[in-house]
């Protein structure tokens, strides 16, 4: 597949890419809602950045406990009642008079359960198309999820302006609910990838195994813990700015809709491997500028183009896949996921705590040079050819 329009030709990518992006953007909106009423209510950068990204570090719970659910249990099920799950949840968090402590809970309850949701959904991408689509599918995904992001910070700045930030809860709650309907309506009924009862016993067995593999692990690595570290800097957008945080999000969902075009249509394989680790860099460098304390024109031009760097997961995903067999392709990429999102929230709860003391720029620039090191540390490792390594690991 060498094309966009070849992806949506595959009959079940078009619901599978509905459900993704009407979740990216019900998850956006709350994301921003949840972040403003709880700095209005504690003037704490710390928990404003938990409430926010407190999910994503609840992604290693699940990474624990349930990813062995992700090829044991039917697709469009589980797709369907995550969706649900999380429009009851959002909707709970909008209840008037909830404690702050409630709210966390329940944004952690959430977080634990979407790491099952990552693994499915990316688990399925894998079935539904062959596998020299994925890069495409995936790159189309991502840019829905840009393009949601963009729509639903600035939506949601909007709408906790004029609704008030329970009234945008409410409205990421319905939007749940369609994508529970939109993957339930619009999928098949597959059985599972895999045999077998779900269990705590297996995700640690399984998990056990990939991690076992050392080219796996440098993939890992690199796929968590720069990415990780800058989105401890976007955690800081609302206390650094708080009249223009929903910009500074929106802008820098639209870099990584340009990177995912750039990366996922436009470069062919063999570059797109090239520029995995230069893209890495370009992902942290540009917030080194906030240490200056840049006027708002600079500062989100320094966030657009730090964002193309996300991009960069889209060829260690190729390596991933390329290293694992395919009855562990969906646990592979949710625990790539969850491990993703559980570093985002380590890193925007070390960010908040760096920015009680100091300043939130400080923090973002402290966070940018420590993932270029990181960048620099881990590109000796993805250097060798990954199908040699399979093979190696096999035999």
């Amino acid at each position: 597949m060498r094309t966009f329009s070849e992806v949506f030709r595959v009959p079940e990518f078009t619901p599978l890419f509905l459900t993704s992006a009407l979740q990216v953007a019900a998850s956006t909106a709350s994301g921003l809602a949840l972040g403003t009423l709880v700095y209005a209510a504690t003037g704490s950068p710390l928990l404003s950045a938990l409430s926010m990204f407190g999910p994503s570090l609840a992604q290693v719970a699940g990474a624990l406990a349930l990813l062995s659910a992700a090829d044991r249990l039917p697709p469009r099920a589980a797709l369907s009642g995550l969706a649900a799950l999380f429009a009851l949840g959002t909707a709970a968090s909008a209840l008037p008079g909830l404690p702050v402590a409630a709210i966390l809970a329940i944004v952690l309850g959430l977080g634990a359960a979407a790491s099952l949701g990552g693994a499915v959904r990316y688990g399925l991408l894998t079935e539904i198309l062959p596998k020299d689509g994925y890069p495409l599918g995936r790159s189309l995904i991502n840019m829905s999820s840009g393009t949601m992001q963009i729509g639903g910070y600035a939506v949601g700045g909007a709408l906790v302006a004029a609704l008030s930030a329970r009234g945008t809860l409410l409205t990421a709650a319905a939007l749940y609910l369609l994508a529970a309907v939109t993957a339930r309506l619009g999928l098949s009924g597959r059985p599972a990838r895999a045999g077998g009862r779900p269990s705590v016993a297996e995700t640690w067995r399984v998990n056990a195994r990939l991690w076992s593999s050392a080219p796996r692990r440098q993939v890992y690595y690199a796929l968590w813990v720069p990415n990780g570290l800058i989105v401890g800097c976007e955690s800081l957008f609302v206390p650094y700015a708080p009249e223009h945080a929903g910009l500074l999000f929106a802008v820098g969902s639209l870099g990584m809709l340009m990177g995912d075009v750039l990366t996922g249509r436009l470069l062919p394989p063999h570059r797109r491997e090239r520029l995995a680790a230069p893209l890495r860099l370009l992902l942290a460098a540009p917030y080194l500028v906030f240490a200056l304390h840049p006027p708002l024109p600079l500062a989100l031009a320094a966030v657009v183009l730090a964002s193309v760097g996300f991009s960069a997961t889209l060829p260690l995903q190729q390596r991933l896949m390329a290293l694992t067999p395919d009855e562990m392709s969906g646990q592979a990429l949710g625990l790539h996921s969850s491990g993703m999102l559980t570093m985002q929230g380590v890193s925007a709860a070390l960010a908040g705590a760096l920015a009680q003391p100091t300043s939130p720029a400080v923090a973002m620039t402290a966070m940018a040079a420590v993932s270029v090191a990181v960048t620099l540390t881990l590109a000796p490792g993805l250097r060798g050819d990954p199908a040699r390594d399979a093979l190696a690991e096999a035999g």
